[in-house]
């Protein structure tokens, strides 16, 4: 396999998933949420200087539809969650220029306008990171392999609740639907 990573930032388009309060306090694994937010923040200043598109997801966390399952991903007998709860963390290096997308479900493309958007700016490459590595970003990765976008897997600028969720991910499926690189081979990438 080759690293090799080529693509045109004119047309590509780094979606981050759920850098939000309410998410990145939690602990995550194998990556930390500090080093998650801080390559995300990088590689987005990194692709707005060379004409890219920075893409914030969230998600709206008092609108989420829940239905009834073995395992609900939060304690339904917690307390609600602070209205900030769904605020972007400010590290996130996030602008006004910026793309913001809300969703309501795990992946950014289900009842958004995120794919309206990308087609708008001629976008074909996606630069995929955040939190869930298996149920945000994998959400919103199956979603854009549907729809023909090329995509590439951040792989240290994900992370989720285990190492192992994270890699099986990883290993086992984002190779089958792009290329899995480094922050450091997409600032490589985008300094070329």
């Amino acid at each position: 396999m080759t690293t090799t990573l080529e693509f045109d930032p004119k047309f590509t388009a780094l979606i981050l998933i759920d850098l939000q309060q309410g998410i990145v306090g939690r602990p995550l694994s194998p990556h930390s949420a500090a080093d998650v937010v801080t390559r995300a923040a990088n590689m987005a200043a990194a692709l707005r200087a060379k004409g890219g598109t920075a893409v914030y997801v969230r998600v709206e966390l008092a609108e989420i539809v829940t239905l009834p399952v073995d395992a609900p991903t939060r304690d339904p007998s917690a307390p609600p969650l602070p209205a900030s709860a769904s605020q972007l963390v400010p590290e996130s290096g996030h602008q006004p220029t910026d793309l913001f997308i809300t969703k309501r479900q795990w992946g950014a493309f289900y009842g958004t306008e995120l794919d309206q958007q990308l087609r708008r700016r001629k976008i074909r490459t996606i630069l995929l990171g955040g939190v869930a590595t298996n149920f945000g970003v994998e959400s919103t990765a199956r979603a854009a392999f549907d729809r023909a976008y090329e995509l590439v897997f951040v792989e240290d600028a994900m992370s989720t609740l285990s190492a192992p969720a994270h890699q099986f991910a990883v290993t086992n499926i984002f190779p089958r639907m792009g290329r899995v690189r480094t922050t450091e081979q997409v600032l490589e990438a985008l300094a070329r």
